[in-house]
């Protein structure tokens, strides 16, 4: 019998036919590592493969499963997967068709929680520094949560015992199932801009992790993270963490230990302002006290018990002063005196007047002034001639050389 002639199509199609029809490959579980993985943002599908230490398979998992995950495959995580083995006829290559994935060895409610984690600290939605301190003396307090739950009881006895001045102002809020996000956040957006107050507490009692899982919520997260009002988490026991316990400013371990952290003790504050108020009295009354010493040193000095000592100490200075000022006086009058003879008999002794009591005379011309030479004369030139006791015209009949110039040279 001649052997029959297929075509590729032929057989792929032979084949998938062979494993669709397969009751073992129709439901299968895997174990295995992710590699190689895609996330299809358009289409919403994933592809990747399986592997162990010595095969791999390849695998996708279409958009109506893959909306299902609670978390985000990434490659290296160990998984299981469920799903059924066929042929995609077109590349001739068997893959599993995957319609539910698993963590393997941890929950995916787990995984996703970690995930989301380390993606919110990563945009730094988590860092201490942004951490905003609690107001030491709220006037209102801002209260999130279930208005039945016995955590709205615990806060409001707390707040009324150990700051009655606070007022309480509640904002019912679903604390879980699917609607409580949202109902959350709407709390926050009403004590931000309806209703200010003070410091915000949010949170509900102990639960379930599911219970819980509203205050894992994303855009809770963000939402607590950017309030303009400082935020208190407090969500279940001491032992219960969710991620609004870290977006908040402060962590309380529970509503009642919230409510203990959102204000003071009345009784201690009263307590410290007992001990100011001592401690002022103290520092009063010993201020006094050295106030009444010196008062008491003072009246019993000496210019308070005789002012005329007082007065006569200052008569003696003014006097000692006085002598002292006549003295200066009288020595710069001495000085300037001494100072002004001397510049006299030197002005003396430059006067031309007392050359001409020597016997000399002056001769002056009246158009040329002084005359200094014999050159500067002519015969016929009229001169006044002056003298210590007075003045005489003369006439110039000859003028004479003499041999011997000015300066006495020869």
């Amino acid at each position: 019998m001649r052997d029959m002639i297929l075509t590729v199509s032929q057989l792929n199609e032979y084949i998938k036919m062979s494993m669709d029809s397969d009751e073992l490959l129709a439901s299968v579980y895997l174990r295995g590592e992710i590699s190689n993985f895609t996330n299809h943002y358009k289409t919403g599908h994933f592809y990747f493969s399986l592997k162990d230490e010595n095969a791999a398979v390849r695998a996708v998992m279409f958009r109506s499963y893959a909306a299902g995950v609670a978390f985000c495959p990434e490659n290296g995580m160990r998984v299981i997967l469920h799903g059924r083995v066929s042929v995609f006829p077109r590349d001739g290559v068997y893959q599993i068709y995957v319609d539910d994935m698993q963590p393997d060895g941890v929950g995916a409610m787990s995984l996703a929680l970690e995930q989301l984690r380390r993606k919110l600290e990563a945009e730094g939605l988590f860092d201490p520094t942004k951490k905003r301190p609690l107001p030491p003396y709220p006037e209102t307090v801002g209260i999130i949560t279930s208005e039945t739950g016995a955590a709205v009881r615990d806060i409001l006895q707390i707040l009324s015992r150990r700051f009655p001045a606070a007022r309480p102002v509640l904002f019912p809020a679903l604390v879980q199932g699917s609607g409580a996000p949202e109902s959350l956040i709407a709390g926050l957006s009403y004590f931000a801009r309806e209703m200010p107050v003070d410091v915000i507490i949010i949170g509900r009692g102990g639960g379930s992790r599911e219970d819980l899982a509203a205050f894992n919520d994303e855009a809770l997260v963000r939402a607590i993270a950017v309030s303009p009002v400082p935020v208190i988490s407090a969500v279940g026991h001491e032992s219960d963490v969710s991620l609004s316990d870290f977006a908040a400013d402060l962590r309380a371990p529970t509503p009642s230990a919230a409510a203990e952290l959102a204000v003071p003790d009345a009784a201690e504050l009263k307590n410290r302002l007992n001990k100011e108020r001592s401690h002022l009295f103290s520092l009063l009354q010993e201020r006094i006290a050295r106030a009444r010493e010196r008062l008491s040193a003072l009246s019993s000095s000496g210019v308070l018990r005789s002012p005329r000592v007082y007065l006569d100490e200052r008569r003696m200075t003014l006097a000692i002063l006085e002598k002292n000022l006549f003295a200066a006086a009288e020595k710069q009058t001495r000085e300037a005196r001494s100072d002004f003879a001397a510049i006299c008999a030197k002005l003396d002794t430059l006067n031309p007047l007392r050359v001409l009591a020597r016997g000399y005379a002056a001769v002056f011309d009246a158009r040329r002034g002084s005359v200094q030479s014999v050159e500067n004369l002519s015969a016929g030139d009229r001169l006044t001639v002056r003298f210590a006791d007075g003045t005489a015209d003369v006439d110039v009949v000859a003028t004479y050389r003499s041999e011997i110039d000015v300066k006495g040279a020869k």
